[in-house]
């Protein structure tokens, strides 16, 4: 049974627990899952932290994963879990965050509890992060839809195509960072239940209505920017989009010039052979006469090219008929029938009213 016991307890997850104190007292040291339950009095599913980004509230505690970031509020700490995991994260705990829950927040209203402070320092990370990547993506997109879109040349650089395909990459994971972030803030934004359980100091056992006003407003300005930021990445995925659609069009054009180039070249070798064949004739043992005459070669040679340039000539204009529109393209029905309103509207305003009931009219009018 003691066997079992240490087995269990060697096996159980250990966290390094940075706790920040409300009075800005910083500590660090490890617990084990089981521990650290029953100190909260929470169940180990909420340690979990399975999706990416959440906001729960349990047990007067608010349980928070920002990507790297894995935090649980309560109204006199916080603490965050694995906060060696990211990268920089325990500099910006140290030299950002515990300043900024001292007071120097930018929330509008300066005598809200803790938490408030505590969930503000991480939304605001977490959307600063998101924003500094998209401002590191956005020049690195443009740059490289200029080297693809690049008129001047005359074929397509692959390692361009390579540079968009990482960044259209890397694109659509902040996409998705972006979106499943703005959800869960929506999520909780579209239940006033929830914005309640967020809000943890409470005033005769029920949370204050001004502080779920404001808890309403601080989650709603960090949507806004999320917002913000999906729209921009919205944006450049078009351009990129776009830029595809030109692609495929400069290939498909270059492989019509190549088709058209090879369809020429297939014609005139065609005319070269079919006169070739009187050289064919010639070139026999038979007896003609004209191989005595000194000129005859000559003139042979040359009614040949003659011809095989014609015929050639002929197959190009033959060619260029058909390949060329005989008439333009029809309009589609109600684009014709506004195009022969206006033009009878027209029709009817410039002609002038001069014979006829008519002018009879007109004449009475003036009168």
């Amino acid at each position: 049974m003691d066997s079992a016991q240490v087995t269990l307890a060697s096996v159980a997850p250990v966290f390094s627990v940075m706790r920040i104190a409300s009075n800005g007292h910083v500590s660090c040291y490890e617990r084990n899952k089981a521990e650290l339950c029953q100190e909260l009095g929470l169940q180990p599913r909420y340690l979990r932290f399975q999706h990416l980004f959440s906001i729960i509230s349990h047990n007067n505690c608010v349980l928070m994963r920002m990507g790297h970031l894995k935090a649980i509020l309560s109204p006199d700490h916080l603490l965050f879990l694995d906060f060696r995991a990211g990268p920089g994260i325990e500099a910006w705990l140290r030299e950002e965050l515990v300043p900024q829950l001292l007071g120097k927040g930018q929330l509008a209203t300066y005598s809200l509890p803790f938490e408030f402070w505590a969930l503000e320092g991480i939304l605001q990370h977490k959307i600063g992060e998101l924003q500094r990547m998209l401002a590191d993506l956005e020049p690195s997109v443009l740059h490289t839809l200029e080297g693809v879109l690049n008129p001047q040349l005359l074929s397509l650089d692959r390692s361009q195509l390579h540079a968009l395909l990482q960044t259209s990459r890397s694109l659509s994971e902040l996409e998705t960072d972006v979106r499943v972030f703005r959800e869960s803030l929506l999520n909780i934004l579209d239940d006033d239940e929830l914005i309640s359980d967020l809000c943890l100091t409470r005033s005769d056992g029920k949370p204050a209505v001004t502080h779920a006003d404001e808890m309403e407003l601080l989650l709603d300005s960090y949507l806004r920017q999320a917002d913000e930021a999906a729209n921009s990445i919205r944006g450049l995925k078009e351009l990129i989009d776009d830029s595809e659609s030109v692609v495929f069009l400069n290939l498909d054009s270059h492989r019509n010039i190549m088709m058209r180039l090879s369809l020429q070249l297939t014609m005139g070798t065609f005319s070269l052979t079919l006169f070739g064949l009187v050289g064919v004739a010639f070139g026999m043992n038979l007896q003609s006469n004209l191989e005595e005459d000194p000129r005859a070669f000559w003139l042979i040679t040359g009614l040949l090219f003659m011809g095989s340039g014609i015929m050639w000539r002929h197959l190009l204009s033959f060619l260029g008929h058909h390949l060329e529109p005989s008439a333009k393209p029809p309009l589609p029905s109600m684009l014709r029938r506004n195009v022969s309103s206006k033009d009878a509207f027209g029709k009817r305003e410039s002609k002038p009213e001069s014979s006829g009931f008519n002018s009879r009219r007109h004449t009475f009018m003036n009168r």
